[in-house]
């Protein structure tokens, strides 16, 4: 399953690469977000793997991040492992103004395990809202700051 969610923040696109680039901002926008471990690579840079973990309405998810793209302030991409979900999500930055960001998120989602699969059978739109709700989350965290 693909999709593209797409939102401009009325920041600059220098402000907002700072807010997305800080992992300690995560919890900020990142609803469920419990904790982000680094485990392997230089952090930050491509090839570095991190673990998160998620406490979804009771449900418990853990995920591995593996950065695949850092070219920043342009890309920022990065594959997301957790049981049963392979996802990839390319995320882009684009200066409208001096400012307002465009920030474009392309998501690619697989599913390993027939439940999963089942699932992204019956609520795709599902995971697009979730994903588009993030960025919504970080929009309204990047204005305030």
């Amino acid at each position: 399953m693909k999709f593209t969610c797409e939102i401009e923040i009325n920041k600059p696109r220098e402000t907002v690469i700072t807010l997305f680039d800080n992992a300690e901002n995560m919890k900020q926008w990142m609803p469920g977000l419990l904790s982000f471990e680094h485990l392997s690579g230089i952090p930050g840079q491509v090839g570095a793997k991190s673990k998160l973990k998620y406490d979804m309405n009771g449900r418990k998810i853990e995920m591995i991040e593996t950065i695949t793209v850092r070219n920043l302030p342009d890309e920022f991409s990065g594959t997301y492992e957790a049981a049963g979900v392979w996802n990839v999500v390319s995320n882009k930055f684009i200066a409208v103004s001096p400012d307002k960001t465009k920030w474009v998120s392309y998501n690619e989602f697989k599913f390993t395990n027939f439940m999963m699969k089942v699932m992204g059978f019956l609520m795709p739109g599902a995971f697009k809202k979730t994903s588009l709700n993030y960025l919504k989350l970080f929009k309204e965290f990047a204005e305030k700051s």
